[in-house]
């Protein structure tokens, strides 16, 4: 191995260690005294509610572990957003869990809970996966009501959707494992199944001290809205048990038998290791994000057989096209080529950009694999499309937007994986969160923004100084620097991919090496919803 790799290699594997550590304060929730308290209740956590409720030794998919990482801090924080979401399987059928975290303000729902709630639903809905709720919520957390109560994407949504998975035949089994109250009592009762988990779990529009206020009725919770008072009187409940594991274990026992779903008829083969060492991953990419590299190197430590069969390899060499396997499974790949490399006419073209003769082959490839049912994996580190008056007087808007019409249209499911840049247009093109991804992942690597940080900076230092000037204050080369520094720190920021998985911008960061697994588990979701709809790119210049 050179220097070079082991430079890469040290400075990935202190990004990886950086993200682990992330992740293990993000699982402590509220944190352990939070967690003792649920134990002494006889709870379970969330996280160990999910554990004891999924097949033993099956992969678990978490989706928006980092959901509100760095928000939130006047109110203290709200881990992942106070609730844990993820694909797993139980009784060897996958399915969508959310489950409320009680250790996090009660459970409370935050804006942010919100969005993580309507992301699970909609990879629910779009893959017609059954949904599991476990649920233990105070319900909104009111000094934010204004931000979560009335909107098209806010809390009622989630009630819609209960509504349409319903009439799609999506399975939703709910579980009140603590408290589920006001608006929040409709998700599980919309549900196909509910059961409760007596005396910790409760049920009901208002509660006690509310009720009191409100018709200056005395009662308990428990009466108000117990378990007994639900199963025995008012039958909004199906069935009691006496613990989270009784309750837990009776949700197992529906999935048990559960008939199968039809299949969108994806091909799957024996799965194969990579021959190339998945672990080089970490030397193999840079550490420094503008130095060429080998997309063709990284792509053969992900596929099965590291087989890549190329599309046009001569042709549009910005941008990597073909087909290969991932954990058994056909898939078309769109990657971007970091390389430095000749078009046909013998012109050099920089690596991660976007030409026209890569934005038309891309276009092309896509509705290749839309023709012959197979799902796409694009893999960004882009700067954007070539500007300049060559490009333009070449058409490069126009194969630009014939790489995005195809791209939007597709009907096979999109899987995106962010390992460098993902700037401006280009993450469009290379399908953005904005173009409805399966699943968008990125590594600890990853940067997205409109355009880099130092072009940024330097633009927005040009207006910062030019308003200034405009206001007759004088600016020195030493207030450029300060003010060029603080811009930069800021951009930076929000440049990070926790910045992005925060924001539910991508669904999370994950280390390189569980790529395979995101993508295999995204096709296997995604092949529980047959194609319905024909691929069809509307009105395109040619």
């Amino acid at each position: 191995m050179d220097l070079e790799f082991n430079k890469n290699e040290d400075l990935n594997k202190q990004l990886i260690f950086h993200l682990n550590k992330k992740l293990q304060k993000v699982h402590l929730g509220g944190g352990e005294a939070r967690i003792e308290k649920e134990h002494a209740k006889g709870k379970l956590t969330a996280r160990e509610r999910i554990s004891y409720l999924t097949d033993d030794d099956s992969e678990f998919l978490e989706v928006g572990a980092l959901t509100a990482d760095g928000m939130y801090a006047e109110e203290g924080g709200c881990p992942s957003a106070g609730v844990v979401t993820g694909i797993g399987y139980v009784k060897g059928r996958m399915c969508m869990i959310v489950a409320n975290d009680a250790t996090v303000k009660a459970g409370a729902w935050f804006p942010m809970t919100a969005k993580k709630n309507l992301r699970a639903q909609e990879i629910a809905m779009e893959n017609r996966i059954p949904i599991i709720y476990l649920v233990d919520s105070a319900g909104v957390f009111l000094p934010m009501q204004n931000e979560i109560f009335p909107d098209k994407e806010h809390f009622g949504r989630q009630f819609r959707n209960n509504a349409k998975m319903s009439s799609m035949g999506i399975v939703q089994v709910a579980a009140i494992m603590g408290s589920c109250v006001a608006g929040g009592a409709y998700l599980p009762i919309m549900s196909d199944e509910a059961m409760i988990v007596d005396k910790t779990g409760s049920i009901f529009l208002a509660g006690s001290y509310l009720v009191k206020a409100a018709i200056g009725e005395t009662v308990d919770n428990e009466t108000l809205g117990g378990a007994t008072t639900h199963c025995e009187i008012s039958g909004v409940t199906d069935n009691k048990y006496d613990t989270d594991q009784d309750c837990l274990d009776a949700i197992r026992n529906i999935f048990d038998k559960i008939g199968s779903s039809e299949k969108a008829g994806f091909d799957r083969a024996t799965s194969a290791k990579p021959t190339k060492d998945e672990k080089e991953l970490y030397g193999t990419f840079p550490s420094d994000r503008v130095k060429p590299y080998e997309m063709r190197e990284i792509i053969e430590r992900l596929v099965d057989g590291s087989e890549f069969d190329e599309y046009k390899q001569d042709y549009g060499k910005t941008l990597l096209c073909g087909t290969a396997r991932i954990d058994g499974w056909a898939v078309g790949i769109v990657a971007n080529q970091r390389k430095i490399v000749k078009n046909k006419k013998g012109e050099m073209q920089m690596g991660g950009v976007i030409y026209s003769d890569s934005a038309d082959k891309a276009a092309r490839f896509i509705m290749n694999c839309n023709q012959r049912k197979i799902p796409l994996v694009f893999i960004q580190d882009v700067s954007g499309f070539m500007v300049g008056s060559k490009a333009e007087h070449g058409g490069i808007i126009k194969d630009g937007a014939k790489m995005v019409n195809a791209m939007s249209n597709s009907v096979v499911p999109k899987f995106t994986i962010i390992v460098g840049n993902s700037y401006g247009a280009g993450n469009y093109a290379m399908c953005g969160k904005a173009y409805d991804p399966r699943l968008i992942y990125s590594w600890p690597t990853a940067q997205m923004a409109v355009m880099s940080g130092a072009s940024a900076a330097k633009t927005l230092l040009q207006i910062k100084v030019a308003s200034l000037k405009k206001a007759g204050k004088e600016i020195t080369p030493e207030d450029e620097k300060t003010l060029l520094d603080e811009i930069k720190a800021k951009y930076e920021e929000e440049l990070s991919p926790y910045y992005a998985a925060s924001r539910l911008w991508v669904d999370g960061v994950i280390d390189p090496l569980e790529t395979r697994k995101v993508i295999s588990m995204g096709i296997e979701a995604a092949n529980h919803a047959p194609i319905t709809e024909r691929f069809n790119v509307g009105v395109i210049q040619t």
